[in-house]
């Protein structure tokens, strides 16, 4: 059995840190109650690109990495990406077959339920939204998929990351 060797795997490692500044960077009022998950886009697109790579341990090191970002409880946002994660793994081989409406729409439910965790894990809390507008950044993450996908696979092709 011949061993391949990883190519280029700070392109990763690279992306995934522009995903955390792009979650905390600044944007304008009227926009924040939509703000994407950058972190969660870019998570699943390396986890459905390159499943032996990039996975729970990854995510779970991000999501605190995002706990400490956003001074939330240690763990939230680390389960929330573990649980991307976990359903991306469960479902990457059905995930890269689909064409890419299919994939926004089961990206649309991943996300979704991720957000419904996240609001029943700030309910615990007591910092509980008041309306289900806390689901639109899974709407516009869904949405923003193909360009996350286009703008990472030319990316990931030019630099042979593997």
């Amino acid at each position: 059995m011949v061993s391949q060797r990883s190519n280029n795997g700070w392109v990763i490692w690279i992306s995934l840190i522009l995903a955390l500044v792009l979650s905390v960077g600044p944007v304008p009022s009227f926009m924040e109650i939509g703000r994407p998950l950058w972190l969660a886009l870019f998570l699943t697109y390396w986890t459905l690109a390159l499943p032996h790579r990039v996975g729970m341990t990854t995510a779970w090191v991000l999501g605190l990495a995002e706990d400490v970002l956003y001074g939330t409880p240690l763990g939230q946002n680390a389960l929330i990406l573990a649980l991307i994660t976990f359903l991306v793994l469960t479902l990457h081989q059905r995930l890269r077959m689909f064409p890419m409406w299919q994939q926004c729409l089961v990206l649309l439910v991943v996300f979704g339920l991720a957000q419904l965790v996240q609001l029943w894990l700030n309910a615990l809390t007591g910092n509980r939204p008041p309306t289900l507008v806390f689901l639109l950044p899974a709407l516009v993450s869904a949405l923003l998929w193909p360009w996350v996908y286009a703008a990472l696979r030319g990316t990931s092709r030019r630099l042979n990351v593997n």
